[in-house]
């Protein structure tokens, strides 16, 4: 029986006195968790109780909690100039860090950037610059996408009921179409090759029924399907899809909001299909956790919009862009792009061996340091086990690890791309000890109260 549970007592109060005065529609709890400070891959709650960092802050935190060096040009940069804002004025940090955006996104042509506050808005951006770049009206995304809460990216999720309901209308001549998964495929026992193919004809029977493909403007697509359950995507089916953007004059954008940055031993998602996008959506470790949002594109497209099109007075603000200009920094000397691809791999090996021993574990995949777990309750029917993925992320936490999961029943494996074996061994056995006190009954339904998810 399980008696390690830790000491959360000013946490409890401090998660009351919030879920009393502040929006719900902000929360999705997994455990009554108040950080106090953070450190490289470990989180500290107000307690004083040290957990592994398996989240990231949502893949925000790719360098690590408080990395001294992303601390000390924040530091220098707020003792300078904290804002003027870039819409009337120059600065030249957001210099600095375009010159860096655009040497390390893939494509070997000229580029520009704008920025924003955050991956929502640069999504939005998307779409108005798609529009306004192509003179065509339709944007064309995929079920089960996670854009952002804004309402130009809200309007290109297609994840979550909740996020929609009651909100309409959200903006037209915006389409989705199936994203290629091969874990649950559109019928069983397909191959990859006709996954492709089938996700593929869907697109290309939309052109010729309700989809004018002369009308589309571009095509945004996650290079893996982040809150979805972090679905890879086949390789073959990346490159067939920019050969149909090609044939019909569209769009391809990577949105990279959760993927970019290392998150997958590249700096960004789209490097490991071996395809080059014509613009690339950033956010959320772009900064190492300030708010910050940028797309790279083609320079020819950004060209033909003008201001005010899409601008912000705090958008790429001078301390945001020391923050990002530090990440980079960091990611290329302390060589994060390896570290995500090795300690994926071996986490993935891990996996792939508890799924042996476990028959909750359907599938393991993912790329580097974005892996997903999938928990089900039959491998043959691939039905989700929800009560499975709330109960061991719930005891995770209680033995000193932050785990989460999405799409119902996906464990998510998102840590910084600072881990060390160390710490993922340690992770990896709180999780294997969580996976058996499961089995034998040992996590109580009370969780349910608490455990609310993605």
């Amino acid at each position: 029986m399980f008696t390690g549970k830790r000491n959360i007592s000013q946490c409890l109060r401090l998660v009351e006195e919030d879920q009393a005065i502040t929006s719900p529609a902000a929360k999705l709890p997994y455990y009554p968790l108040v950080v106090k400070r953070g450190r490289g891959a470990i989180v500290e709650d107000v307690d004083g109780n040290t957990y592994i960092d398996f989240l990231a802050s949502a893949g925000a935190i790719n360098t690590g909690h408080c990395h001294p060096k992303v601390v000390e040009a924040i530091k220098k940069q707020t003792e300078e100039l904290i804002l003027y804002t870039s819409v009337y004025m120059y600065h030249e940090p957001q210099i600095d860090l375009t010159r860096e955006l655009l040497a390390i996104t893939p494509g070997d042509f000229r580029k520009r950037a704008y920025y924003g506050l955050a991956g929502s808005d640069a999504n939005d951006g998307i779409i108005k610059l798609a529009r306004i770049a192509t003179g065509r009206p339709k944007i064309v995304a995929y079920l089960r996408a996670y854009h952002g809460s804004t309402y130009g990216a809200l309007s290109m999720s297609a994840v979550s009921l909740p996020m929609h309901r009651g909100l309409g209308p959200l903006l037209p001549d915006i389409y989705h179409v199936p994203y290629p998964d091969t874990y649950r495929t559109p019928f069983p026992g397909m191959t990859e090759d006709e996954v492709t193919d089938f996700a593929l004809e869907q697109i290309k029977i939309a052109f010729t029924t309700n989809i004018p493909p002369d009308e589309v403007a571009a095509i945004v697509i996650e290079p893996i399907q982040g809150d979805s359950g972090l679905i890879v995507p086949p390789v073959r089916y990346m490159k067939l899809l920019r050969k149909l953007c090609d044939d019909h004059g569209i769009l391809l954008v990577s949105e990279e909001v959760q993927q970019g940055f290392g998150r997958t031993g590249k700096w960004f998602g789209i490097e490991n299909f071996d395809v080059v996008p014509d613009a690339i959506v950033m956010g959320k470790a772009i900064a190492s956790g300030l708010p910050l949002g940028a797309v790279v594109a083609r320079a020819e497209l950004l060209e033909k919009w003008q201001a005010p099109a899409h601008l912000f007075t705090a958008a790429g603000n001078p301390v945001c862009c020391a923050a990002a200009l530090a990440t980079i920094d960091v990611i290329r000397e302390e060589n994060l792009l390896e570290n995500a691809s090795r300690m994926g791999e071996y986490i993935k090996g891990r996996f792939l061996e508890m799924q042996k021993r476990y028959e909750i574990i359907g599938d393991v995949r993912g790329i580097g340091l974005s892996i997903g777990v999938d928990l089900v309750k039959d491998r043959q029917t691939k039905e989700r086990h929800g009560e499975a993925a709330a109960k061991i992320c719930y005891r995770a936490w209680e033995r000193g690890l932050l785990l989460s999961f999405f799409s119902g029943s996906v464990l998510r494996i998102q840590p910084p791309l600072v881990l060390t074996k160390e710490q993922a061994d340690s992770a990896l056995g709180i999780i294997e000890e969580s996976f058996q006190d499961f089995y034998e009954g040992d996590i109580p339904d009370s969780i349910f109260e608490t455990v609310k998810g993605w």
